[in-house]
């Protein structure tokens, strides 16, 4: 995932002129040495001691690239030097560590947010835009398939959880941003269908309720063969006066009805372009939406204060699957 991060940076002329690298950590000195080689980053300490590479370079900025079960220290750790954290997502692995990283960034004073690249994206930012307009009407329903057979291997199929907690809350945090609403509850089936190579958790499916009575479901496996879906999922947005379908990709379609009779009229409309084409280049994006916060002293959108309701629900959904039960948020 550091590589993602890196070539982010070095794709963009406004983080290369305004980010220097200067360490570089990981439990494997050697990796680190290897990445600092294959983007050129000649004068960065490389260690795989945290604390001694922030004590012997004093950074503004820590980006938190690690496994979720590692975040609370290193996060904690990056506030005690004084460090701006930017973290890889999940924020947390529980509600309670997450509740913890924003009570340690607000007294540390530093800026803790979340890399939910995939809002920063322009299919995201232009149905933001499209839903926002009321050009369907009032927002009633937001419809999710995620279907991908990844073979990741590593850590992620030895996780517990692994589609709710690692990739679906890419989805849940987009359906939040372009709904605008607030989640109430969730039902949610969790399984590992035969023949998944993950450990726990490779698909899941939930019904949550939002606020002013808007419903949003997820359909998702990560085990599921032969048929794969956009990583962002394939959309089905539906107001009071039409519907938009987008295939996660390059593909929109969006109706409004008119006229009266059983099967009403059609009439296409157009989707607008992103509102700022800065905001849909992903990681760039984020990391340059957190470094712009830094230096005005606003909140980034990714705000971890602000992303623990989108950690909310799939915690939420995971305790649902747990008990079979509907569970507030």
């Amino acid at each position: 995932m550091a590589k993602g991060w890196l070539k982010a940076i070095a794709a963009n002329r406004e983080l290369q002129s305004s980010i220097r690298i200067v360490g570089l950590v990981d439990v494997n000195a050697d990796t680190a040495r290897n990445l600092a080689a294959e983007f050129d980053i000649a004068d960065a300490i490389i260690g795989s001691d945290l604390d001694a590479v922030l004590s012997e370079t004093k950074p503004d900025l820590l980006f938190d690239i690690v496994v979720p079960a590692a975040r609370r220290d290193v996060v904690a750790t990056g506030f005690r030097h004084g460090c701006h954290v930017l973290s890889e997502k999940p924020m947390a692995t529980s509600l309670a560590a997450g509740r913890e990283l924003i009570r340690l960034a607000g007294e540390a004073g530093k800026i803790h947010a979340v890399v939910q690249n995939r809002r920063f994206i322009s299919g995201v930012r232009r149905i933001h835009r499209f839903v926002e307009s009321g050009a369907i009407g009032t927002l009633t329903g937001l419809h999710c398939d995620f279907f991908i057979g990844a073979h990741f291997g590593g850590f992620r199929e030895e996780m517990d959880n692994v589609l709710l907690l690692d990739m679906a809350i890419h989805t849940f945090d987009a359906a939040r941003f372009i709904a605008g609403k607030t989640p109430l509850a969730v039902y949610c089936h969790e399984s590992n269908p035969r023949g998944s190579w993950y450990a726990h958790g490779a698909a899941a499916n939930a019904i949550f309720e939002l606020s002013d009575d808007v419903t949003f479901t997820y359909r998702g496996s990560w085990c599921a063969e032969g048929a794969n879906t956009s990583w962002e999922s394939q959309w089905r947005i539906i107001g009071t006066e039409g519907t938009l379908l987008w295939d996660g990709a390059e593909s929109f379609q969006a109706n409004k009805v008119a006229g009266e009779g059983f099967l009403r009229e059609l009439l296409p409309i157009e989707v607008p372009e992103p509102a700022d084409q800065a905001e849909t280049h992903g990681h760039a994006s984020v990391i340059a939406d957190f470094v712009a916060a830094i230096r005005s002293g606003e909140k980034p959108e990714t705000a971890s204060d602000d992303n623990i309701n989108s950690l909310a629900m799939v915690f939420a959904a995971i305790e649902s699957a747990r008990t079979r039960q509907r569970v507030t948020i």
